[in-house]
């Protein structure tokens, strides 16, 4: 894949945004005092190390993790700059615990809870008892979504969020990436790490819904051990529809995650643009005078 052919993608973080790049990943942070600080670091992604694992689901699964990651230093790396406070780099085992300390909350609350409600739905046939999970687990991921985009620090979050779209989709139309072209742009889009997590969610539905798991132990072993292969297939599924989203049969799949999206974005402010213009450049620097010639 060339450069021009990379898809860009990053996350909010507090008071900014991180931009993943072929080559480096950028943080732009608003510090207290109003200026804008940028982290630039290469990407150390296991794929370049281990080229097997671009292959498709396994390609997926790494993704996840690495992204887990990167998202918790990026995490503790802006919240110390929006503070003013000295930055403290996480070491490899306390990345691992708060990693670990997510997966284990995500488990419970997406799968054991879940799961352990359709185990006692007697009633029901397997294949509805399992469809059932399936809507709870979605039900219990939107009233989650729902109640912290109230919180107001979470909100400046999604500004953030709406703010990195934003400068993404100015790229992608191959226009200047400058706070005034990337106000006319959406907040949505299709490759959205919201959008993704609901396709894993409605995969599940798909799959769990023709297993037979009388046991709650197996009941919710059996989720566990298949969240990898369904986290790889969401995978494929959300780089298939940022490719093709103008298709109009793709645009309607891709509706409910873009629908999700208006409670996990909000409208930036030109500041907050500012801040994400800043990522995103610093995280193109290298290839990016390359891609502006390219599309004139």
């Amino acid at each position: 894949m060339s450069k021009d052919e990379f898809q860009y993608g990053g996350q909010a973080v507090i008071e900014g945004v991180m931009i993943r790049g072929p080559e480096d990943l950028a943080i732009a942070v608003r510090k207290g005092a109003g200026d804008i600080i940028i982290d630039k670091k290469p990407v150390k992604s296991l794929t370049k190390k281990y080229p097997f694992l671009k292959l498709p689901l396994l390609r997926g699964v790494v993704a996840l993790v690495e992204a887990l990651v990167i998202g918790v230093r990026a995490l503790t790396y802006s919240a110390s700059q929006a503070a003013d406070e000295e930055e403290e780099e996480l070491t490899g085992r306390e990345i691992f615990f708060t990693v670990a300390l997510a997966f284990l909350l995500a488990i419970l609350l997406f799968i054991v809870i879940p799961a352990g409600a359709a185990h006692f739905i007697k009633w029901m046939t397997p294949f509805w008892q399992n469809a059932a999970e399936g809507v709870l687990r979605i039900a219990i991921f939107i009233g989650y979504v729902v109640a912290i985009s109230r919180m107001s620090d979470i909100k400046r979050v999604f500004e953030y969020h709406g703010a990195e779209h934003k400068v993404i989709h100015t790229h992608e139309a191959g226009e200047d990436i400058t706070v005034e072209n990337s106000k006319k742009h959406s907040t949505l889009h299709p490759r959205c790490g919201t959008a993704f997590l609901l396709i894993v969610l409605i995969l599940k539905i798909i799959v769990f819904s023709f297993l037979h798991t009388p046991e709650l132990w197996w009941r919710i072993t059996s989720r566990i051990l298949l969240l990898p292969v369904i986290a790889g297939i969401a995978y494929e599924v959300i780089k298939f529809s940022g490719k093709y989203y103008r298709n109009k049969l793709v645009s309607y799949l891709i509706k409910p995650g873009m629908w999700l999206q208006k409670i996990t974005t909000r409208e930036p402010d030109d500041k907050q643009l500012e801040v994400a213009v800043s990522a995103i450049k610093a995280a193109m620097d290298k290839d990016n005078k390359e891609i502006l010639e390219s599309r004139r």
